[in-house]
């Protein structure tokens, strides 16, 4: 467990260990925190799904252009783009205030879709004008995880929390999608936004009732408010913000630099361009295959593979990393091929989904990697350096693939992106050192070429 746990007073080090020893011997389920910040991680997901189906059919509906498409699908994934912006905030902001903020942002904004419509004035431009305040609202949710999960959950049962979060960040969520799908198929796209203001609200209660520190990995414990305040004002004091800011990114990339992640964050920026090739397209794949209810059956599908991976991961922890991810980007991309290639909608979107089960798993053991190899305080800034680094291509790809499909078609366009899943495997192939990475279980700082101290260490 972090130092969050820690006593609140010089005199209490007796006390803290004990409360850290029954923490740790709770099961998670019974961490009211974590079941708090499990519940809103779902909702506002849900949320997230929603909208995005709504906002990209909607393009679609009205403009009919694979190439807008692109463009606001491209506006979406800004996040993965912005986030080294939001990775040294994440790090001095307090949790709690910015969890909430963020969903109450969305829920206001989102109304003002079916408000347009209401009124007779909803376009393809009044959409490009809300997307990006959405996109803003949702920045700052990127590292959120890897920064809150390890000051709520002892050490030992990070990797099932993180199991459990990716079936709502990386799966369960999508089921939405599928859901999403169906409900415009009946009601309209506007009617979906109504819903999805109220889950934005809900999410925001639901974060209000997490107690998480305002840092974590402090030097040795935390010692209260009064010294996060003073530290934040010493900072302040002493050193400006653009210069704090600066310093914070540099500790990211330090950490980063000489280790083997840099290798894998250069592979999954290949795999999430491919990615943004093809949530581009499918709303034109979908349409071709069925209508709406075909576009959510296969977004869903991609949600309930990386559900699937998401759910076995913790079984595949004793299992070589290297290997895993050689063989699971191999199937996903025979997987992919082969819906493509299907003679019915049906086995299309059920191949499309076992081509995410690899991806799924993956996401799970990497974010467990993380927060063990890497120290506690620069969690924040780790993840967003490696979030920014690899899913900047995402936007990129959801421009290419607009522009790709009005020229070969968007079945073509889907056909041609399964080869991001396709050169992983080859370039971990080709690459001994990275096939021979041990399992998540035997995992060590040294093994994976990290060798970076905790801010705190220095004291």
């Amino acid at each position: 467990m972090d130092a969050t746990a820690a006593a609140d007073s010089p005199t209490g080090t007796g006390e803290a260990e004990s409360a850290a020893e029954t923490t740790a011997e709770r099961p998670l389920w019974r961490n009211r925190d974590f079941r708090r910040f499990f519940a809103g991680q779902f909702v506002t997901n849900a949320g997230d799904s929603l909208y995005t189906v709504a906002v990209l059919w909607l393009v679609f509906e009205l403009s009919g252009s694979t190439v807008l498409t692109g463009i606001a699908n491209a506006v979406l994934l800004l996040p993965w783009l912005l986030q080294i912006l939001a990775g040294p905030v994440v790090d001095r902001l307090p949790l709690r205030p910015v969890l909430v903020g963020s969903q109450l942002l969305q829920g206001v904004v989102v109304l003002a879709l079916p408000l347009a419509a209401a009124t007779g004035n909803l376009s393809v431009g009044v959409i490009f004008a809300v997307v990006p305040l959405l996109t803003l609202a949702t920045l700052l949710m990127a590292p959120m995880q890897a920064t809150v999960v390890p000051r709520i959950v002892p050490d030992e049962q990070l990797s099932q929390a993180n199991s459990a979060l990716a079936t709502v960040t990386l799966g369960l969520d999508m089921v939405f999608d599928a859901l999403g799908g169906a409900f415009i198929a009946v009601f309209g796209a506007t009617a979906l936004f109504l819903f999805d203001a109220g889950t934005f609200a809900l999410a925001a209660l639901l974060f209000a009732g997490v107690a998480v520190s305002r840092s974590g990995g402090d030097t040795g414990a935390d010692s209260g408010a009064d010294q996060s305040d003073g530290r934040a004002e010493s900072d302040t004091d002493e050193e400006s913000i653009l210069g704090a800011y600066v310093a914070d990114l540099r500790d990211g990339i330090d950490a980063l630099r000489g280790t083997v992640f840099v290798e894998l964050v250069a592979t999954t920026a290949v795999a999430n361009l491919a990615t943004g090739v093809t949530l581009a397209v499918l709303p034109a794949y979908g349409d071709a295959l069925g209508g709406p209810a075909v576009y959510g059956a296969l977004l869903g599908a991609l949600g309930v593979g990386r559900l699937v991976g998401s759910l076995v991961a913790p079984y595949l922890e004793g299992v070589a990393y290297g290997r895993l991810l050689l063989v699971g980007n191999a199937a996903g991309a025979a997987c992919w091929l082969g819906a493509v290639a299907a003679p019915s909608p049906a086995l299309t979107v059920t191949l499309f989904g076992l081509a995410w089960v690899p991806a799924g798993a993956s996401g799970v053991l990497t974010a467990t990697l993380n927060q063990t190899v890497f120290p506690a305080d620069l969690l924040g800034r780790v993840s967003t350096t490696k979030g920014t680094a690899s899913g900047a291509t995402l936007p990129l790809g959801s421009l290419a693939g607009g522009l790709v499909a009005e020229l070969l078609g968007a079945a073509t366009t889907v056909g041609l992106a399964a080869f991001g899943f396709g050169f992983t495997a080859l370039y971990l192939a080709a690459r001994p050192r990275l096939r021979r990475l041990p399992a998540v279980a035997d995992a060590d700082p040294e093994a994976f070429g990290v060798r970076v101290e905790s801010e705190s260490d220095g004291t």
